[in-house]
């Protein structure tokens, strides 16, 4: 079996040219290695993401291909099954994931092309699907109206997670969540550590907007998240940039860094900011923010040096991880305090 580089199951999904089975984490009850809509694609030999590894996933691959192997037009395209993790499995977590498993049709693949394309947009979108019928399932937005497929009567909570609930004829349906990345990276460098950092952030769950005048220091291939912006005026992406957007200044230019930092300081509703550099390069800026008129409480916000304090190594790809984890630590930070969808769910008797 060939394991993908890649990562992450929607952008494999779109990509696949193979039959697949993609694997949902539909419920989880105790201890158990991922959470409710975690997921991951399985083809004939080869899969992408994960639930969890170990002998769960094992298990997992051996009914999604087995569910690819069949040739009994009875079976199911779709079915949710029960996983004990300890006793059946000899897993430590100990606890028990209940595993959707769909077999990836046509239609079933534009309407996670529409998804995908989405939450590129920055949109949030919802997907009922019936787990006990081979019936349609569809795309809803936050208020359940129906955007891709046949409208649903299925009522469901769009601030929980990936859950199943069950119909008025008490059918279970996968109520199943596609959000788009609230964490949001607005970095200014396409050098050697910029080029890190995107690399570090590739599959990481958030949009890097990727700013340099040097259009020509750009990848020609880009991650699926990034979204790069070639502009001599850098200082507008600021301005446009969402509110508690973080940012990240580490450009070839001294004064254009001060600009920028100057221009990111101004925002009262920015999220984060980092610019790269020494104590050194902090005194002198802040020295000259000070005469430019930004407070000194302003520049409490400031974060340079970048990275995480324990970590002290120069190379490119050692500040990329350091940063990385440092982001990471933020915008977890963020989402505890501001949630907008709950991190965890206690299972649904169903």
């Amino acid at each position: 079996m060939t394991l993908s580089a890649t990562t992450n199951w929607i952008d494999a999904l779109v990509v696949q040219t193979a039959p697949s089975v993609l694997v949902t984490v539909a419920m989880v009850e105790g201890s158990t290695p991922r959470e409710t809509g975690a997921k991951m694609l399985v083809t004939a030999d080869g899969q992408f993401d994960t639930i969890g590894g170990g002998h769960l996933e094992l298990r997992a691959c051996e009914t999604a291909r087995a569910m690819l192997a069949s040739s009994d037009d009875s079976i199911m395209t779709r079915r949710l099954e029960r996983f004990a993790l300890g006793p059946s499995l000899g897993q430590c977590c100990g606890g028990v994931m209940h595993l959707a498993f769909e077999r990836i049709e046509t239609a079933v693949l534009r309407e996670f092309e529409y998804m995908r394309a989405r939450m590129h947009k920055g949109q949030d979108s919802w997907r009922l699907t019936p787990l006990e019928s081979d019936g349609t399932s569809s795309v809803h937005d936050h208020d359940g109206h129906c955007l891709s497929g046949r409208p649903q009567t299925v009522l469901f909570d769009p601030a929980r997670p990936c859950h199943v609930v069950r119909d008025a004829s008490g059918l279970r349906w996968l109520i199943d969540p596609c959000l788009a990345h609230r964490s949001h990276l607005v970095l200014f460098g396409a050098g050697h550590v910029g080029a890190a950092i995107v690399r570090a952030l590739a599959d990481l769950p958030c949009h890097v907007t990727w700013v340099d005048e040097r259009d020509a220091m750009f990848p020609h291939t880009l991650p699926a998240n990034v979204t790069v912006e070639a502009t001599d005026t850098p200082e507008a992406v600021v301005g446009a940039a969402p509110p508690r957007s973080s940012f990240l200044v580490m450009t070839h230019n001294h004064a254009l860094d001060l600009r920028l930092s100057e221009s990111i300081l101004q925002r009262t509703d920015m999220g984060w900011f980092g610019l790269i550099g020494s104590i050194t390069k902090r005194m002198q800026f802040e020295h000259r923010l000070l005469q430019r008129g930004i407070s000194q409480e302003r520049l409490a916000g400031m974060i340079c040096p970048i990275g995480l304090t324990d970590i002290h190594g120069k190379e490119p790809a050692v500040i990329a991880a350091s940063v990385a984890a440092q982001l990471l630590q933020v915008w977890e930070a963020a989402a505890l305090s501001n949630p907008g969808i709950a991190v965890t769910s206690s299972i649904e008797k169903i």
